[in-house]
């Protein structure tokens, strides 16, 4: 039977009978401080997208609010609509209530509800909409395709399934 000496950590074991050194694996990762600029780029998880919405909201006072940030979903803002009565009597509500959920800042507006997304204007609540598909799908919708009558390649964009529906 062999035994090994005890060693201090990071040292390759040694036979206690035979004096026989034993590799060491390398680590399967660099530590972080050593990982290229661009891997450790690569790496981090873009949460949070920034919009501008095409008509924009028009809040009481009148002023248009435009620019805006939207995170990415989590499986509870998916979830969660699915219980309010709202979205039970009538499913086209999921995507107003979701993106309520998600659109973490519009213009100067204190906070962003579903009660600010249902007064938007149709065409804005389109965008937000094919929007959080596009930052929700890995960062777009779009493939590539071939003209049947030319055979140039082009990309299009995939409108996919109903806001909410995975």
């Amino acid at each position: 039977m062999r035994r090994t000496t005890a060693t201090a950590p990071g040292a390759a074991p040694t036979s206690a009978a035979a004096g026989e050194v034993y590799p060491q694996t390398a680590p399967a990762v660099a530590p972080p401080e050593q990982q290229p600029a661009d891997t450790a780029q690569r790496d981090q998880l873009r949460t949070e997208f920034p919009f501008e919405l095409p008509r924009g909201y028009v809040d009481e006072s009148g002023t248009v609010h435009r620019d805006g940030v939207m995170r990415l979903s989590t499986a509870r803002d998916e979830l969660v609509p699915l219980r309010d009565v709202r979205v039970q009597e009538n499913p086209a509500y999921l995507s107003v209530v979701l993106l309520g959920r998600v659109i973490t800042r519009l213009g100067t507006l204190a906070m962003v509800h579903d009660g600010i997304v249902e007064n938007m204007f149709a065409s804005d609540l389109a965008f937000l909409q094919d929007f959080y598909r596009q930052i929700n799908a890995e960062g777009h919708t779009r493939a590539a395709v071939r003209c049947p009558h030319c055979s140039e390649p082009f990309e299009v964009e995939l409108g996919g399934s109903r806001l909410g529906e995975s």
